[in-house]
């Protein structure tokens, strides 16, 4: 009803539904973005165009256990880790297998690995636009001598890749948050030397850096899940310190503006979660894969209001009492009791990551309202829509 009456997302307040003795608060926008949604349709159209053919994919096709789960078991198979750990050795492919490149990208080195051996990359090549956007951008800024400062987490797929993009004709390094950017502005400044920046930023940065020469011209761009917001703090920061060292007047010879760069279905996932955050709730459902880098973004905004419980699905749900959640900053799972208040009406709200499955959300609501209601879902449904109409 909202996408119908509001196509272009101009209005990010969330939708309220009340089932009586539990208040559901649901994100303008959450769960799949275009981007994994083609990935994973063109993932499926791969198993049906090549039957009787061995398909794999470089890595996980979203940061999602329940679509990848689901991949496996028709057969398609995984070549390395999230972080680049090996599973099955490039001298075990051949001509003929399929290989499907994830909605993260990959890097040009691993593209050399499978044209080598013949593999056609492009037919399966499921990398969001947006990500080539960010590629294509850093290129460019390449090409006139700009450094790429990637505002990103360096062992992410997507940051590996596009950091080897960047890398081809000239010099990256990759920053994780607004405190490594204050480091890297330290060494731009001149308050700190060569030496503590090869310590700092060991293994960030590109062949051949120096950063006596290469952070003179400079560029922000990011990896796409993460805090758009933070993105640009960083970018608007590392601008200021360009500005007080070159001067105001010379701006433009040694920064680029990339603000375009920055991913309007991450903008819109988070700008709808910013907006669930002054709804009165008395807790929130997070729902997304736990090495989800955009789900644990959306996670910490909603913890700066609300309890907030991370969770995979419903089975994390144990039961009124008792919950089963994940702890991203220290990456272990923990288990609350009581997290539901006792009283007679709560009010919940329930958003998802990226790579979430709309069904997977649904469930949760459901599992919730089961301990509330008896009644059937499809009834529970109906007068959901009766109440927004």
């Amino acid at each position: 009803m909202r996408k119908l009456a509001d196509p272009k997302r101009s209005d990010f307040s969330p939708v309220e539904i009340d089932f009586g003795p539990v208040e559901v608060v649901i994100g303008r926008h959450f769960g799949f973005c275009y981007g994994v949604e083609n990935a994973i349709e063109i993932s499926y159209k791969a198993l049906e165009e090549n039957p009787g053919k061995r398909v794999f994919l470089l890595s996980q096709m979203i940061h999602n256990p329940l679509v990848n789960d689901d991949l496996r078991s028709r057969g398609i198979q995984f070549i390395m880790d999230t972080d680049g750990t090996q599973f099955i050795p490039w001298e075990e492919l051949n001509p003929e297998d399929i290989v499907i490149i994830p909605a993260f990208g990959t890097t040009l080195e691993i593209e050399k690995i499978l044209k080598d051996i013949g593999i056609e990359i492009q037919r399966y090549n499921t990398t969001c636009p947006f990500v080539e956007k960010v590629w294509k951008r850093s290129e460019k800024l390449s090409r006139d001598e700009y450094t790429i400062i990637i505002h990103g987490k360096h062992r992410h797929e997507e940051t590996r890749a596009t950091f080897s993009h960047s890398s081809r004709g000239g010099s990256s390094v990759i920053i994780r948050d607004m405190e490594e950017a204050k480091i890297l502005a330290k060494v731009i400044s001149g308050e700190l030397g060569k030496k503590d920046f090869y310590k700092i930023f060991e293994g960030k940065y590109s062949q051949g850096f120096d950063p006596d020469t290469d952070l003179a011209r400079v560029g922000v761009v990011n990896q796409t899940t993460m805090l758009a917001t933070e993105t640009q703090a960083i970018a608007d920061y590392v601008k200021q310190v360009v500005i007080d060292k070159f001067g105001s007047e010379n701006l433009g010879k040694h920064f680029a503006d990339t603000r375009d760069t920055l991913c309007y279905a991450t903008n819109d996932n988070q700008e709808a979660t910013y907006s669930l955050l002054n709804t009165g709730a008395d807790l929130a459902l997070v729902v997304g894969g736990y090495n989800s880098s955009n789900t644990s973004h959306i996670v910490e905004l909603c913890e700066s209001k609300y309890p907030t419980y991370f969770i995979n699905s419903p089975d994390e749900i144990k039961s009124k009492t008792e919950i089963s959640h994940f702890d991203y900053p220290n990456k272990k799972h923990l288990v609350t009791k009581g997290f539901l208040p006792g009283k007679d009406k709560i009010k919940i709200v329930v958003t998802s990551g990226a790579s979430c499955p709309d069904t997977v959300v649904d469930a949760v609501i459901l599992k919730i309202l089961s301990f509330y209601r008896e009644e059937e879902p499809e009834k529970l449904i109906a007068e959901a829509i009766s109440n927004l109409n």
